[in-house]
């Protein structure tokens, strides 16, 4: 059965699609959320649980990595079991782990009860899409999508100020006892208010799933601790090349499977390829300077955690105002060129940090920069949804969602490890000035990624012949004669 509730769905009531936008909005923002919001946390569980850095940095990774590897997996059980079903249980799992988390007296119970969490929203994250997808008429799916896309950007920004916040009116521990009323509400409504749906996914790829999983966590792995550890030692070299052997096995696997998780031949659709690509550059810029910046404004600047968080307002605070503007010219030009303006302003955004960042510089001279990434960060997050869905036929735009979720979370934790390891090799925490120097580096590595990511959306067509490519039409001998070889314009 191919989207049963997707066929019934322009007949659904208004009261349907409201609650199908709540409960999957909801749900996707919480999953987000706990991407971001441990980290002005950090300074103060290191005080109350131990660990250096990269102790610290894996209770950000251990969420972000289960997180991005498993959601094809999520997306693929979907299809195969039920959405809402799974959906149902990926909560209750996410729940669970978030109750543990709060309840951990060691930092290595905490980045396990993390990595938990990661699966639960591994689960939850694709569906969220697919969910709203099935359940909102196609005349209404673009405003549908931009919502979700703006409430997932929301997230990401608002987490370093809602995690200040917590940790300075109550405890680190409220981070993740927050998510448990929540999920308790959320599991009874999924069931209540959202229809049973599933894909064209016949079997479960496990060894698909397997091959992939470990690639990715071998090769974020070696990155991690390839400073630390040595970056031509035996463990360090077998991390490194033994994920990017596994991460090939799981390409040739996908290649020659009846079933695969994830067809290759969406990767011969340059749309697709180019959104995808674009979203991995943007996590690993933005994710990884996030990370060092919450640590700047406590660490350097000496803010406590909810201070810190104020004082990235100018950046959290833009998705609020701008989103709704992104949305709307979105409808109007096409998502495309609202995307590349925000991965460019992002790019500027770090940039300026770079060029600007020295001990003692003033809160007045970081602002442009923290506004820039913000606008830049709601100018991306609002359309890219719907830039994705255009790009996919709608029978595997569940798939689409977990791959691109899962590029994107790669590319968080890719990001946390890439700019530490560079902080790490130019600096340190010892004092401000050695803070300063392995930062700045740190920052330019990160707005490379996030520019680079905005060039690859040149690759993108605009929405019409993205729309025709995803539909199969663009193989056609009429369509390629009638195609031309420059990159089409949007709208």
């Amino acid at each position: 059965m191919t989207d049963t509730v997707d066929a019934q769905s322009q007949g659904v009531g208004r009261g349907v699609v409201v609650w199908a936008i709540v409960v999957t909005g909801l749900a996707g923002f919480m999953a987000m959320l706990d991407n971001l919001v441990v980290i002005t946390a950090l300074p103060t569980i290191g005080r109350h649980l131990g660990g250096g850095i990269d102790k610290l940095e894996w209770t950000v990774n251990a969420y972000t990595l289960s997180f991005a590897v498993l959601q094809m997996l999520g997306a693929s059980a979907g299809d195969r079991f039920g959405r809402r079903k799974m959906f149902m249980g990926g909560l209750v799992l996410f729940t669970v782990a978030s109750a543990a988390a709060a309840s951990t007296t060691g930092i290595n119970a905490l980045i396990a009860a993390r990595a938990i969490q990661g699966v639960g929203a591994a689960i939850v994250m694709p569906l969220t899409l697919t969910l709203l997808t099935a359940h909102v008429p196609a005349k209404f799916r673009g405003v549908a999508l931009g919502a979700w896309g703006a409430v997932n950007g929301l997230a990401v920004a608002t987490g370093p100020l809602i995690g200040g916040a917590i940790v300075e009116h109550m405890s680190w521990q409220w981070i993740f006892w927050a998510n448990v009323p929540i999920g308790i509400l959320l599991v009874p409504l999924a069931g209540w208010r959202l229809k049973e749906s599933r894909g064209p996914s016949a079997r479960l790829d496990v060894v698909g799933t397997v091959l992939v999983s470990l690639g990715l966590f071998g090769a974020v792995y070696g990155i991690i601790r390839g400073h630390d550890d040595g970056w031509t030692s035996t463990g360090i070299l077998a991390s490194l090349v033994g994920g990017a052997v596994l991460v090939l096995a799981f390409v040739l696997w996908e290649l020659r499977v009846k079933e695969p998780m994830l067809p290759m031949r969406m990767f011969a659709n340059r749309s697709f390829t180019g959104v995808n690509v674009a979203s991995l550059l943007m996590a690993l810029g933005m994710f990884g300077a996030i990370f060092l910046l919450t640590q700047f404004f406590q660490n350097i600047e000496g803010f406590d955690a909810l201070g810190a968080g104020v004082r990235m307002l100018p950046w959290t605070g833009m998705p609020i105002l701008v989103a709704p503007i992104a949305g709307i010219l979105s409808d109007k030009i096409g998502g495309r060129p609202i995307v590349i303006v925000g991965l460019f302003f992002q790019a500027l955004g770090l940039a300026w940090f770079a060029l600007i960042t020295k001990a003692g510089v003033s809160y007045g001279e970081q602002i442009p920069a923290l506004v820039l990434g913000g606008v830049g960060m709601a100018l991306f997050y609002a359309p890219i949804a719907h830039v994705l869905m255009d790009t996919v036929r709608t029978e595997e735009q569940g798939v689409a969602s977990g791959a691109n979720n899962a590029l994107r979370e790669f590319g968080g934790a890719l990001g946390v490890a890439v700019l530490t390891s560079v902080f790490t090799a130019e600096g340190s925490t010892q004092t401000a000035k050695s803070f300063v120097a392995g930062m700045v580096p740190a920052l330019w590595v990160g707005a490379a990624a996030v520019a680079l990511g905005g060039a690859a959306m040149f690759l993108v067509r605009g929405r019409a012949k993205a729309s025709a490519a995803a539909a199969g039409t663009s193989d056609t001998p009429a369509a390629r004669a009638a195609e031309p070889d420059a990159v089409a314009a949007v709208g």
